[in-house]
């Protein structure tokens, strides 16, 4: 252990090795600097079979730079590349859980649900791989390169033998692959492409979902999946069987027609079909009695309802299987102009703005929107949730100017939001979950946007110890909140951070005591230690200390003041 500390300077505490094949060892190490643990795959030069030793290494360096630059949720990233006279080394996010390869061994076939969800976020990293300027193919999925990890998410671990994709190549150099997942073009001399990729992905979804996998040096076959298990799904079944074609003309041919039918498995079952068909037979039967007994006028309406209904639904779905964010963009806001009164167009446009911050370009687009159909969303029943749902968005998302500081984001934020919590707490009904914290949202945001009115006019007394009790509640609200996302969270600490260090004294003034302050900051503080982006957590905690020191200098000063003579 201390050899291999000494070859990677020392950069890395070596806990315990973890993994072991052929020319590599994986480690578990530490980070002392950011208190955070990592997997290091070390790959030694062995120098027994020189031609091999220089696939491998040479595999090992190509994959530590190609997957360095990739950032995709299910993908773990490489920290760290150290080339050393004797091994290689790379540094890599440890993924914390269990191959799929050994649950299927100790557990057998898993549940459908679980399988689909695995195979919708191994469908969506594969995706990414392959939209890459330069287009990787991953070429080894299978269940021992698939990490389950205690949420029950998916991580695509060890890319030593991914390549990018060369159009015009007519054969791979060396290869490589796992027999049974890898497809037949993989070792008969053909290219690998996404094709390939998608191939092995059912193949690992079949064994995963049957429980039976390719044994050693045998081809896959692939019979169909409710052989096994009759109760299993006819959707899923043609899916696993269309991605594992032997011709790869007859597969998907990219992971996005993939992934539609993935999320819309149950439609793809022959009896579904079935259903639709007599469904589809029985509605013409309706509009020919409409047409006869109503006339020409009343059928009109109708047609023209029909058809709106039609457009909208082409619309969302477009836009939910689109895998570029501006189509998607782009078919919602088409589906927000052929139905305005509808709001899972507004709510899927709203979300997709959300996922990387609101910019101001997306802010005026939505502004626009809204301003057009306010009148008439307004005397709609979900357009209280709705305005609730655009004053968070902005009060979280929106990325006005990255490079204000921490205060003067709040302020904008909190102005932009206020409007729309306002309308949210005083248009929903007194039932409605969201009425009672859209309510603190609009008194916070309403403090931000008039304290420095109210300190001018002398009228800010009593102020400051309302928005700190409003912010207490807030900050109860979400604690309770299970499904709370994080980037919400650490938003609100932020905001309680900085107001402890800009207020306390104020807050003191208007009789918060010392244990009220402290609470809410302990919890607070609470929330920002389990932060594990670096980059975030330097932003948030650099006011954590001060903020103490301010809740203490705070009641000092007070305290010195009540005892002057």
């Amino acid at each position: 252990m201390a050899q291999i500390g000494d070859i990677i300077d020392n950069k890395y505490k070596i806990l315990e090795q973890i993994g072991k094949g052929g020319m590599s060892r994986v480690y578990l190490a530490r980070d002392s600097r950011l208190n955070k643990q990592w997997a290091i795959k070390e790959i030694q030069r062995s120098g027994r079979d020189e031609a091999m030793n220089e696939v491998v290494i040479n595999s090992a360096i190509g994959e530590a730079e190609m997957v360095k630059a990739l950032d995709h949720y299910n993908i773990p990233h490489i920290n760290d590349i150290i080339e050393h006279e004797d091994s290689l080394f790379i540094v890599m996010d440890y993924v914390e859980g269990e191959s799929l390869e050994k649950i299927l061994r100790v557990e057998g076939p898993q549940p459908q649900s679980q399988v689909i969800k695995w195979g919708k976020q191994l469908c969506d990293a594969l995706h990414y791989l392959h939209s890459q300027p330069k287009p990787i193919i991953y070429r080894d999925m299978k269940p021992a390169n698939v990490m389950v990890k205690p949420d029950g998410d998916v991580k695509l671990i060890d890319f030593g033998i991914a390549r990018t994709y060369k159009e015009r190549n007519l054969s791979d150099t060396v290869s490589l692959g796992t027999q049974g997942y890898a497809p037949p073009e993989q070792f008969g001399g053909g290219q690998t492409d996404p094709r390939s990729d998608i191939y092995a992905l059912g193949a690992t979804l079949y064994h995963a979902v049957t429980g039976h996998g390719p044994t050693k040096g045998e081809a896959f076959y692939v019979a169909p999946i409710r052989d096994w298990n009759p109760d299993l799904s006819g959707g899923l079944e043609k899916i696993i069987l269309k991605c594992t074609r032997q011709n790869p003309a007859e597969r998907y041919q990219n992971c996005s027609e993939l992934m539609y039918d993935l999320e819309h498995y149950r439609e793809v079952d022959d009896a579904f079909i079935r259903r639709m068909k007599r469904k589809l037979r029985l509605f013409v039967l309706l509009v020919v009695m409409m047409v006869l007994l109503v006339g020409g006028g009343g059928a009109s309406l109708f047609f023209k309802s029909y058809y709106q209904e039609t457009n909208y639904q082409e619309y969302i779905q477009a836009g939910d299987t689109a895998s570029v964010k501006e189509r998607k963009e782009e078919n919602y806001l088409e589906a927000i102009r052929v139905a305005p009164l509808r709001m899972d167009g507004y709510e899927r446009l709203l979300t997709l703005y959300e996922a990387d911050g609101l910019t101001q370009k997306e802010a005026d687009m939505l502004d626009d929107i809204m301003k057009g159909n306010h009148e008439q969303l307004s005397k709609q029943d979900f357009y209280p949730q709705l305005a609730y749902d655009i004053g968070i968005a902005y009060w979280y998302s929106y990325v006005y100017d990255e490079s204000a500081d921490v205060n003067g984001r709040t302020r904008v934020r909190a102005v932009t939001a206020m409007p729309w919590f306002k309308d949210a707490s005083a248009m929903s009904d007194e039932g409605a979950k969201f009425k009672k914290i859209a309510k603190l949202y609009y008194e916070v945001a309403r403090f931000h946007n008039e304290i420095e009115l109210w300190e001018r006019k002398l009228e800010s007394a009593g102020r400051y110890g309302e928005y700190f009790e409003n912010l207490k509640q807030i900050q109860e609200e979400l604690s309770a909140d299970e499904n709370r996302e994080d980037n919400i969270k650490y938003t609100l600490d932020s905001v309680i951070m900085n107001s402890i260090y800009q207020y306390a004294v104020k807050f003191k003034k208007d009789g918060i005591p010392k244990d009220d302050m402290m609470l809410v900051y302990e919890t607070a503080k609470s929330d920002i230690e389990t932060i594990e982006d670096p980059t975030i957590k330097e932003e948030v905690t650099d006011v954590v200390a001060r903020a103490e020191q301010m809740i203490e200098s705070a009641f000092r000063t007070v305290a010195s003041e009540e005892t002057a003579p």
